[in-house]
């Protein structure tokens, strides 16, 4: 099976659509069939895109329309001639089951996985003219189902597969209703109510001229051991809705599920529509799911509308009026999502549900041709006209594409914008649901609508303004601020810095109620107005979080200033971390714990440089606390304030808040920065204290290579006098002298005694230090015993270095024992020194001995021995013998001599070899160049001296020598 091209052009309801562009609705198209059939189609069914078709002859096509190309063809079990044509056949929306009936009482039901059908016995005689198949929709059986006959009964049943030929197909059958006066049931549909455990049920049932609405519990069903609707029917009382009794068909039909995929969504079912078809025309409404009791039902028709059967069947003259239709009745009709369509004759009507108004008629059967009516594809949403000869597709096209429109003409202006596909509709049903709005006086739910509308901003604004309806405005400018992109600058800029405005005076205005006590409006008390001021300040506060970068910074200061908010102030400049105008305002003040809590959240390190020097001076623990956690700090760049902070600070060092930041650089910074070790000294050493133990400290754990610079640091100590310091930097210097001279200058005898001891390594220094500490000593001495018992602290004074340093009148008396001992000591040293001089003159006579005895040396070389060097005999030529009895050519000596020395004696080697070879010396000159190159050659012998030494690194085997004496 194949579609055709459309063979039916539009009405006069769809040319100017086509005209303009846009296709219409609805189209009907034939649909062309690849297999040939010697029967007409007596009846059809199409559900889940599988098509059933009945023919004339008793066989049952059976169609997927996703592979038409597969054509089951199965036959009923008897011949037509027996059981009549096929009446009627109902399929379920899975495609799974179908019932077929047909002229003569028989029904068969055929599995989708059969080919054979089975005739149900027990509904043998029932005219079926309805089913209502079971919501859950099984596919293995049917599970309870209720069937409508033309003799009033309601039948439940259970119909399952039988896979042997001698088991009946229906479990049970039970007639659970019997419609009034025996009417024809032509009707039926069942829904699951949700949330009711699945025990709720819905049930509508038509007949010829009533439809009834019945909700209740059905009993639990047991694998199809016994009916469930008994319950239902025996204990609720149907709403009923009397339509009257008139010529024409009576049919019920349900829209099919929404197109947009999906059965039930967590477990809801889709919102549903019905229509009956009577004789007065089509009867239709909602099946809502709610309120699940039998008010339903009254809710149901209630809502429900009646659309007059001369209204559809009503057919355009070709003159332009409306003729009625008489002669013509609705045969057949199924339902859209939004639309009833109805067959008419040959003509395929199509009206809204909303409005009524058709919206196509068109010609689609030939003259006389008759229709087997119109069929829905449930699950699918298809919707399919067959008649004996052909098939049609009743084809739709975005068929909620005006339900926007009609949605607005009804003021549900939810469901218009939830229909309005393009921006364009979306704003009409915005702009129209605003105007709306502000005519009912909700002017705040006007605002948030009319913020995303394309209405003119300043016809909005003056309607709020006008209106006195600021807070209004403040959301209609919210929404309009969300609307524009980030590339539209300017506007944001204009909208965001209004809503300042407005945020300040609403936040003023409530201030104003709260302080007079008055009532805001006649629904909002005192309390009430404070709660609002919360809420609306933290609005606020949201706002510039959200559109801080829209904002134009001093305008901002300049209109919260203008108010005098000074809290919305400061809470702008910290959301745009504007924190130098934060502690400008609070140090402007004099408010230091404000600033200083500013400052903790701060990171930038010039903040810190410029208010250093005002909070050091009002604030200097807390700051220093500050300081001390900030690791991007520059500690040079703070010493301007430090200074000044202790220009003024008048308390002792302990506790000076500079000394105790740049004690934390020092020690904990690990700082080298003699910039800040500069400034400590300068502090140490200036401070009025007479105490210089701090400095001193400080100095002595400097060490011997300090950060501060010495020469400050002396000029300093010397200006203040801080002896001890003083004498400790010239001591880390060096210059042990100027230490003493003023350890002395000072009286400090016991100091300069201490330094004087410090130059170990240069004896003649100490004894220079500590003859100016004897001179001090002995000048300040009252008894000459003393002043000598303080001067043997050192070992390098004699009594005769300290002689010149008495005065002339002093009495020998009094230092005689000194002078004996001394005399003892040099006597001592004068024995001491003629032994030396008697074993030095031993040694050279040994000596000279030894010399000569070396001139009479010699060494054995036996007949046949080797050269080490090369391995030939060594009296072959010239040769040297070493005492280590290594013996060598002396041209191979000299060879591996010249391998293994110095540059600089390998060249003077191969200078003299030139010089001697050659014959360019003679004479004295010659024997001289001869034992020069001897005692270059043979200095060593090349395998025990130096020379072995040096080789540590050569392989045993070299790379060109066979390495098979080497194996093992």
């Amino acid at each position: 099976m194949a579609l055709s091209p459309h063979g039916f052009g539009p009405d006069t309801t769809t040319a100017a659509a086509l005209a303009s562009g846009a296709l219409p609705i609805f189209d009907v198209q034939r649909v062309e069939l690849q297999f040939s059939v010697a029967a007409d189609f007596v009846a059809a069914q199409v559900a889940n895109n599988v098509l059933i078709l009945a023919l004339s002859n008793g066989r049952i096509l059976r169609i997927d329309l996703n592979r038409p190309e597969d054509i089951d063809d199965i036959d009923l079990p008897k011949k037509v001639s027996e059981v009549g044509v096929i009446r009627r056949m109902f399929l379920d929306p899975t495609a799974s089951h179908l019932i077929v009936c047909t002229a003569l009482g028989e029904n068969y039901y055929l599995h989708s996985q059969s080919r054979t059908p089975r005739v149900l016995n027990r509904l043998r005689g029932v005219q079926i003219e309805s089913v209502a198949w079971n919501p859950a929709l099984p596919t293995a059986s049917t599970r309870e189902i209720l069937l409508g006959a033309a003799d009033g009964n309601v039948y439940e049943g259970y119909v399952e597969t039988a896979t042997e030929f001698y088991r009946k197909e229906e479990k049970y059958l039970k007639v659970v209703h019997k419609a009034p006066e025996g009417e024809a049931v032509t009707g039926l549909w069942v829904d699951a109510l949700p949330g009711k455990g699945g025990e709720w049920r819905r049930v509508v049932m038509a007949t010829g001229g009533r439809v009834y609405h019945l909700v209740g519990k059905v009993g639990r069903g047991h694998d199809g051991s016994g009916s469930i609707y008994t319950r239902l029917f025996e204990g609720e009382t149907p709403v009923v809705y009397e339509g009257g009794r008139g010529l024409g068909v009576s049919a019920l039909v349900v829209s099919p599920d929404p197109p947009d995929g999906g059965r039930w969504r967590d477990e809801v079912p889709p919102e549903r529509s019905f229509a009956w078809l009577s004789g007065q025309g089509v009867f239709h409404g909602k099946l809502p799911v709610s309120p699940a009791g039998a008010e339903l039902g009254s809710k149901v028709f209630g809502e429900a509308k009646m659309v007059p059967k001369g209204q559809i069947a009503a057919q355009e003259g070709p003159v332009g009026r409306r003729q009625a239709a008489t002669a013509e009745a609705i045969e057949a009709i199924a339902l859209t999502q939004w639309h009833i369509v109805c067959l008419v004759g040959g003509r395929i009507v199509a009206a809204n549900q909303l409005t009524g108004e058709k919206v196509y008629d068109q010609v689609v059967l030939n003259q006389g041709q008759k229709a087997l009516g119109i069929y829905v594809d449930v699950q699918k949403n298809t919707f399919w006209l067959f008649t004996p000869q052909e098939i049609f597709e009743i084809v739709l096209t975005e068929e909620d594409r005006d339900i926007w429109k009609i949605m607005l003409k009804l003021q549900q202006f939810d469901a218009a914008l939830q229909y309005a596909h393009t921006p364009a509709q979306r704003d009409a049903v915005a702009v129209a649901s605003g105007d709306h709005l502000i005519n009912k006086g909700a002017f705040s739910d006007a605002a948030g609508v009319y913020g995303k509308s394309s209405k003119p901003f300043e016809d909005v604004a003056l309607c709020f303004i006008d209106n006195n309806q600021p807070d209004a405005l403040r959301k209609y400018l919210l929404t309009k601020l969300g609307t524009f992109k980030k590339t539209s600058v300017m506007q944001r800029m204009m909208i965001a810095t209004w809503l300042i405005e407005v945020y300040m005076a609403k936040l003023n205005s409530l201030d104003d109620t709260i302080v007079t006590g008055a009532e805001l409006s006649e629904t909002l008390n005192p309390v009430q107005t404070k709660e609002q001021l919360g809420a609306v300040r933290s609005e606020f506060h949201e706002f510039i979080n959200r559109h801080k970068g829209d904002l134009d910074r001093k305008t901002v200061y300049d209109v919260i200033s203008s108010h005098g908010r000074e809290e919305e102030l400061l809470f702008y400049a910290d959301a745009v971390n504007d924190y130098n105008y934060v502690l400008s305002y609070w140090v402007q003040r004099e408010r230091w714990s404000e600033a200083l809590k500013v400052l903790k959240r701060q990171t930038d390190a010039k903040v810190f440089y410029r208010y250093s020097s005002v909070l050091m001076t009002h604030a200097a623990a807390e700051l220093v606390e500050i300081l001390m956690r900030q690791g991007n700090l520059k500690p040079r760049s703070l010493i301007p304030a430090l200074l000044e902070y202790d220009r003024n600070f008048k308390g002792p060092l302990l506790q000076n808040q500079a000394v105790r930041y740049l004690q934390y650089v020092v020690n904990q910074l690990a700082s080298t920065d003699s910039a800040v070790h500069n400034t400590l000294v300068s502090i140490y050493a200036s401070h009025p204290s007479k105490d210089e133990s701090a400095l001193l400290a400080y100095v002595e754990s400097q060490g011997d290579e300090p950060s501060f610079d010495p020469d400050f640091a002396l000029r300093l100590c010397i200006q203040h006098h801080r002896v001890l310091s003083c004498a400790h930097i010239y001591t880390s210097m060096g210059q042990y002298v100027q230490a003493v001279d003023l350890a002395l200058a000072h009286n400090e005898v016991e100091l300069a005694s201490i330094i004087a001891n410090r130059p170990m390594s240069n004896p003649q220094l100490r004894k220079k230090l500590w003859l100016a500490v004897a001179r001090k000593v002995i000048s300040q001495s009252n008894g000459i015993k003393t002043a000598i018992e303080f001067l043997k602290r050192c070992d390098l004074l004699k009594i005769e270095d300290l002689i010149p340093f008495f005065p002339d009148f002093v009495v020998i008396d009094d230092f005689k024992e000194e002078i004996c001992a001394a005399l003892e000591d040099y006597s001592r040293n004068i024995d001491s020194l003629r032994r030396e001089m008697d074993d030095s003159s031993q040694t050279a006579a040994n000596i000279k001995v030894d010399i000569a005895a070396l001139e009479h040396r010699y060494a054995i070389v036996e007949h046949g021995e080797k050269c080490y060097a090369c391995g030939l005999p060594l009296l072959s030529r010239q040769f040297f013998v070493f005492p280590c009895q290594h013996a060598f050519h002396s041209d191979c000596l000299g060879r591996r001599v010249l391998e293994q020395a110095g540059p600089a004696k390998a060249k003077r080697i191969r200078e003299c070899q030139v010089q001697v070879s050659k014959g360019l010396v003679t004479g004295v000159r010659r024997e001289e160049m001869v034992a020069e190159l001897d005692e270059l050659v043979a200095s060593a012998c090349i395998l025990c001296s130096d020379y072995a030494i040096r080789r540590i690194n050569e392989p045993f085997v070299k790379a060109d020598e066979d390495l098979s004496e080497w194996a093992l």
